[in-house]
């Protein structure tokens, strides 16, 4: 399904032309499941333990449906309203339709929430490389066995990411996040399989329509914060907003990349949420009120152990290829707004072509190295502060869903029709707005104090899993 404004899309530019865009539906396709699909899957079982058999699939539906038509509004919104300028970034898009101060303040939530989600996922692959590590330990003491690991494998992760954040730009990035997008497809199949089987075997794991029990299975104050943390995973879950249109800008001119690209989030949003909605109720049907909030890294299986490996080697590569998805944008805003402020700059323009093995030539910058290096380090050494899986998974979907998945598009949606104010349309947008808003501010509220509650019993660089 597709939404149409009823306006003509502005003509393409010469600069829309260039050989630089080149991306496809197929492309685009990847680079979205990379985003969509990604270590907020794991929780979802979680998440609906939480909110019960009723509000866990309704909660899933009604963000599936706004990331949807808020995505489908942005899609409109890629392109300068009277120049009909390709927009390269979602700064740009704001500012073309809302003006500077808005511009600005898009540009503090994107690129925050960005940070944030490479923290995250920083996190997620260290957790993940240790559990391979504790799978193995299990298989051979027993399930009963301690098989804790001192967690230094962020470092690991990190030295990687240096590596592959020398990618010159996400014109280039469509290959890893291919095999990213494959991997995230495995690891989910996988995991939902085991559901499954879990069921079949005859699970007497207890489930309730009130989801977790106050009382039995936590007190009132837990029921409360992980209900609103839940909603923040969910949220996080559906996280794609802040790329989007950095994806659709690789596309090509023809056809329109705007139609293109609303096709591409109806399909991909459609599959993944029939995909989340089937992985959260199989595995709530299985792990009933007891559902980890990882139940790949956090053990809800011992067995087979090799699959269980197979499936956190799956999670490692999608989130690999899933951190330079979202820190690309990070790395072009930088170095674009370097170049502007010292464009005579040696150090900062300097580049020279070197050929590489297997790989072919490639553009080499000293600039480029050692500020994305710098980058990851940082990004590294806050994950080891932090390492706390679903805490920081329901602050990110909180702290991105409001402003970016809903506010900005909807606004952007307004401008660009000239809606006038009071009238239906622009009554119920801002309704959503709203409504929305208080959501992230229950759901930040709920994470927040989890991480708090963590951080009284966490010692700084000992993590321990």
């Amino acid at each position: 399904m597709v939404l149409e404004t009823g306006k003509p899309t502005p003509a393409p530019s010469v600069e829309d032309d260039s050989s630089k865009r080149t991306g496809t539906w197929v492309t685009a396709s990847a680079h979205i499941i990379t985003a969509v699909i990604g270590s907020g899957v794991l929780s979802l079982s979680w998440a609906i333990a939480q909110l019960r058999w009723i509000g866990g699939p309704t909660a899933l539906l009604i963000f599936s449906v706004i990331t949807w038509f808020t995505s489908i509004l942005l899609a409109d919104c890629c392109r300068d309203p009277v120049s009909g300028r390709r927009c390269s970034c979602y700064m740009d898009a704001v500012k073309s339709h809302l003006g500077g101060i808005n511009s600005m303040f898009c540009g503090l939530a994107q690129y925050v929430n960005l940070v944030e989600v490479t923290i995250g996922y920083s996190i997620t692959s260290a957790i993940s490389m240790a559990a391979i590590k504790r799978s193995g330990c299990f298989h051979k003491n027993g399930h009963g066995a301690g098989c804790h690991v001192k967690n230094m494998f962020m470092i690991i992760f990190g030295f990687i990411e240096i590596v592959l954040s020398q990618i010159p730009n996400f014109h280039e990035l469509s290959w890893l996040s291919a095999v990213a997008a494959v991997m995230s497809f495995a690891y989910s199949c996988i995991g939902f399989g085991l559901s499954i089987a879990k069921v079949a075997g005859g699970s007497h794991s207890r489930t309730s329509l009130t989801g977790t029990m106050v009382g039995v299975d936590v007190t009132t104050g837990q029921k409360i914060c992980n209900c609103f943390e839940a909603l923040g995973n969910i949220a996080f879950a559906y996280t794609f907003s802040t790329v989007l249109v950095e994806i659709q800008d690789t596309l090509k001119s023809s056809p329109p990349e705007n139609k293109s690209m609303k096709k591409e989030t109806s399909i991909g949003v459609s599959v993944t949420t029939v995909f989340y909605v089937s992985y959260g109720v199989v595995g709530y049907a299985g792990f009933g009120n007891t559902a980890p909030g990882n139940f790949l890294t956090e053990f809800g299986f011992y067995e087979p152990y090799w699959l269980i490996d197979i499936a956190i080697l799956c999670i490692i590569v999608h989130l690999v290829g899933a951190y330079q998805v979202f820190c690309q944008p990070i790395f072009k805003q930088v170095e674009e707004w370097c170049l502007n402020r010292w464009p005579n700059n040696n150090f900062m323009k300097e580049s020279r072509p070197i050929e590489l093995p297997l790989l072919g030539d490639y553009t080499f910058s000293t600039f480029r190295l050692v500020w994305r290096t710098s980058y990851v380090i940082k990004a590294t050494v806050v994950a080891m502060l932090l390492p706390f899986f679903n805490g920081i998974l329901g602050l990110l979907g909180a702290a991105s869903f409001c402003p970016l998945t809903v506010y900005f598009p909807a606004q952007m949606h307004i401008s660009r029709e000239k809606i006038r104010p009071f009238f239906w349309k622009w009554i119920w947008l801002n309704i959503l707005v709203v409504v929305c808003l208080i959501i992230s501010l229950l759901a930040a509220a709920g994470s927040t104090a989890v991480i708090a509650k963590d951080l009284q019993t966490f010692e700084p660089f000992t993590s321990v899993y």
